[in-house]
């Protein structure tokens, strides 16, 4: 199992933008140093504690800072953006990281930044494929274009000039393009089935209760069989909310306690999800009302906390429930404690990942 990183950061409204931004940047760096193998993060335009209004942007200034690691677009919403925009940034971006470039796409789900950019009350996933269409089919295609959809049309066909490479768009360094990333927040997904058709892989919400993690593996296998795909978990990711540190009094309370940014975190969730009718998500069962939700419930069933050892053990335990999958993404929360912060996320790649390997190793046998 490989270990990533997968941020849609949340972080107190008061703090100062230009020192989340840099701690966010910090988090993918040292992700890189210490060995993880993929890092995404979300974007949104209209919200003042989820702060990375662009993924490519944010992705980009990165680039030359990072070495090994892969870099995701933790998803590009493709509904508020032009497609022909889209394949121009993301083509560019694959060639600065010289291949080491993970397409993440979604219809979004920020309802405040469907309203901005005025698709609030549009068909949303009818859009998403549109423009997923358009962006692969102008990498497919040589100029000119003329590409015409309900939402969008794309032509150079009026204003070419090829041979001084005037209306030619760029293509990605991966051929035949990044590879697609989904991320997955409902349980028994249509939409995962409907991305699996097509060869893309999926990542499971770490805002996801585990038993409806686990109907993502079935939604998956089922896609990739329509689409003539071979199921192999180890294109599957899972996030979760994962703090490491070896005094377990200091852990629980950095975890759980009074000011905890993992509490924060699932704070402002739920109260979206509440507002949004799509607070199905933290309940184990779907005929619970939503009074009967209770922050304190659902940290306790989602953030993963402890020793090395214990957060070992409870990722075997989420493994043994939820089945194989080849990637754990590590979710980025505020940095309350710059140090503590770091230090789990050290701990996770050099003490935990190895632990847990070599349990699987032993196993497999």
């Amino acid at each position: 199992m490989d270990i990533g990183f997968f941020t849609m950061p949340i972080h107190p409204i008061d703090k100062d933008y230009k020192k989340s931004l840099s701690e966010d940047r910090q988090a993918f760096l040292l992700a890189d140093r210490i060995g993880f193998s993929e890092a995404y993060c979300g974007e949104h335009v209209t919200d003042s504690a989820e702060n990375i209004t662009s993924s490519a942007l944010f992705i980009a200034s990165i680039a030359s800072c990072t070495k090994n690691i892969r870099l995701g677009t933790g998803t590009v919403n493709m509904p508020n953006s032009h497609p022909a925009a889209i394949a121009g940034q993301i083509a560019m971006l694959d060639h600065m990281l010289d291949g080491r470039l993970n397409f993440g796409i979604s219809p979004g789900g920020l309802a405040s930044d469907a309203e901005v950019f005025g698709n609030l009350d549009k068909d949303r996933n009818e859009m998403f494929v549109e423009c997923i269409d358009m962006v692969l089919e102008i990498w497919k295609r040589d100029a000119p274009y003329n590409i015409k959809g309900k939402y969008w049309n794309i032509s150079t066909e009026r204003t070419q000039m090829t041979e001084i490479g005037q209306g030619i768009m760029q293509k990605p360094l991966q051929k035949p393009y990044p590879p697609i990333i989904c991320t997955v927040v409902a349980p028994f997904s249509k939409g995962l089935i409907a991305a699996a058709a097509r060869g893309w892989h999926p990542i499971s919400a770490n805002f996801l209760l585990p038993k409806w993690v686990k109907t993502h593996w079935p939604s998956y296998v089922q896609g990739c069989e329509q689409g003539g795909f071979n199921p192999d978990p180890k294109n599957w990711r899972i996030a979760k909310s994962i703090f490491v540190c070896e005094d377990r009094s200091k852990a629980k309370e950095y975890a759980l306690g009074n000011g905890s940014p993992y509490v924060f975190y699932y704070k402002q969730l739920l109260t979206k999800m509440l507002k949004h009718g799509r607070a199905n998500l933290f309940k184990e069962n779907q005929d619970m009302p939503d009074s009967d939700l209770k922050l304190e419930d659902i940290c306790n069933k989602l953030i993963l906390f402890g020793s090395a050892d214990e957060v070992v053990d409870k990722i075997m335990e989420f493994r043994e429930e939820v089945g194989d999958f080849g990637t754990l993404l590590y979710a980025g929360h505020d940095w309350a404690d710059v140090d503590l912060a770091k230090k789990s996320m050290e701990l996770m790649a050099e003490k935990v990942m190895p632990k847990i390997n070599q349990n699987i190793y032993i196993a497999a046998e």
